[in-house]
């Protein structure tokens, strides 16, 4: 026994010096520091990986280990290597050296902790590079699709007689301090991502799980959707006029409905992934203590402000992000089996509603300038239907899986630490 727990040991070292240096390696690396380190989404979505260590840890030693490491990556890449200085670039040395010391922990624990470990740093090194591949997948619908339908999404915009999307960048731009939130929140968006699935990987790895399976694959998920409706986004559709020159509603219910060319801007607008993200945040954060609640809420609706308000996105993709999102939990319930009548109806009704969408802003723009009414109603029955499933879905699902015991040890038991409160 003695000698398997040496080899055992050895293994641990050699994958422990191993992953150090490729993390060294990575972070040194010019392209990458150029293309990842210092761009504001990836380099917070890094950063996520000192969120899931202190949720998950709570130990002023991880920190200070996190500390110390990204402040060696920062001297490697700075002084020695004389790589140029970019603010964003510290949440990517934090970052690396946050996913370093989750990784090594993951090595080094046993049994239960290793697997709670595991299961926290796979799935986050998985979004990272899912982010860092995301460029690559989007790039790739302007290339298949050269003409967009941005304006079939504004018509049916502009058939609510409220120009929801111009109305918000106005009020961005005129009140910058809002305007800078929205924006910090808009970018930030794989930290509630990791908060959340940290603290219910904390809590239940059952529950954890499906929540993380959730998180993955809604970008792919949401790639293929692009394909099927391109569209850019109002501030690509009209440039420098958009929020301050917005055309009268009158001239938009005259607009002859054509596919238009927008180079160089991908096709990224419908369904809005960043409301879709928000909202699996808001869904999963139920039962999880009150400022994660809090935190979640706060992404939600300042993104759902951000996406209209800076231009990316029109207010109708905002409303098909709820039956994809729903679509998307649906899908990775695996709790419960697919004939459960509770997931199946989720899950049909989030992709029916989904393509519905989809065909009537190709096909039935028009009809729904005969009243307000009519877009209105479709709009808050979709919302209204789709959150109600949900709530069902999650009864059912929490049903379905035990939940923790009411006293329960940390993950980590690290006596010889103080606890990070």
């Amino acid at each position: 026994m003695s000698g398997f727990g040496n080899k055992t040991t050895l293994w641990r070292w050699g994958l422990s010096g191993v992953f150090v240096a490729l993390t060294v390696a990575l972070a040194t690396n010019r392209e990458f520091y150029d293309s990842s380190m210092i761009s504001p989404f990836l380099s917070l979505a890094l950063a996520s990986g000192v969120i899931i260590l202190l949720v998950l840890r709570r130990s002023w030693l991880d920190l200070f280990v996190v500390l110390v490491g990204g402040a060696l990556l920062a001297l490697i890449d700075l002084r020695l290597r004389s790589f140029p200085y970019h603010f964003m670039g510290w949440f990517s040395f934090f970052g690396l050296s946050g996913f370093t010391a989750l990784g090594l922990h993951a090595i080094w624990a046993r049994n239960h902790e290793r697997k709670v470990l595991a299961c926290a740093f796979l799935p986050a090194a998985l979004f990272v590079a899912s982010e860092y591949m995301a460029s690559t997948l989007l790039d790739l619908t302007e290339r298949l699709h050269p003409k967009v339908f941005d304006l079939y999404l504004y018509s049916f915009d502009c058939s609510l007689r409220v120009q929801i999307s111009f109305a918000l960048g106005k009020l961005l731009a005129a009140w910058h301090w809002l305007g800078f939130t929205c924006l910090l929140f808009y970018l930030a968006l794989p930290l509630p991502l990791a908060l959340v699935f940290a603290a219910k990987l904390r809590q239940d790895i059952g529950r954890a799980v499906p929540v993380m399976f959730a998180f993955l694959i809604t970008g792919p998920v949401g790639v293929l959707f692009y394909n099927i409706l391109p569209a850019c986004g109002p501030i690509h559709l009209f440039g420098p006029a958009f929020p301050w020159h917005a055309p009268a509603v009158a001239d938009v219910m005259r607009i002859k409905l054509e596919t238009v060319r927008i180079p160089h801007d991908t096709r990224n607008a419908i369904p809005s992934l960043h409301m879709a993200w928000v909202l699996l945040v808001w869904w999963s954060s139920r039962k999880l203590r009150l400022w994660i609640r809090a935190v979640a809420f706060a992404f939600l609706a300042f993104t759902a402000v951000a996406t209209m308000g800076i231009g990316e996105h029109y207010f109708v993709d905002v409303v098909v992000a709820y039956p994809f999102a729903l679509m998307v939990v649906a899908l990775c319930s695996y709790t419960l089996p697919f004939d459960n009548e509770k997931r199946r109806t989720a899950f049909l009704w989030g992709t029916f509603a989904t393509l519905l969408w989809f065909a009537l802003l190709t096909f039935a723009t028009p009809v729904f300038w005969i009243t307000p009414l009519l877009p209105w109603t479709i709009v808050i029955a979709t919302m209204g239907v789709t959150v109600v499933l949900q709530r069902r879905l999650q009864v059912a699902l929490e049903a379905e899986v035990p939940g923790p015991p009411t006293a329960r040890t940390p993950v980590v038991d690290d006596m010889a630490q103080p606890a990070l409160t």
